[in-house]
């Protein structure tokens, strides 16, 4: 008895198919991976697969019933991120003299 796969519903995209799924480009999810700000994904030798349900499990951490929404998530853009540490007087630059 040989299973049919064909009729489940994919549970592992691609990134060309996951950046069409939650509507950002391709190099905009290369981005996140980079930076560790996007969605979970796993590698199968060389490929990056995201699970669907992790890129919604993503897209929804930054659901908001209304502008100013505080309780909601943010979805952080895809940039490296940087501590919010204040600078101390002794390593500001704009205090040398």
């Amino acid at each position: 008895m040989s299973a049919n796969y064909s009729d489940l519903p994919p549970r592992y995209l691609r990134t060309p198919d996951a950046s069409r799924f939650v509507g950002l480009s391709i190099r905009t999810l290369e981005k996140h991976r980079i930076y560790g700000t996007g969605p979970r994904y796993s590698k199968l030798g060389g490929r990056v697969v995201y699970r669907v349900d992790e890129l919604q499990a993503w897209v929804e951490s930054g659901a908001r019933a209304h502008t100013s929404d505080t309780t909601a998530g943010t979805v952080s853009a895809a940039a490296r991120q940087s501590p919010l540490i204040p600078p101390t007087p002794a390593t500001s630059r704009g205090n040398r003299r």
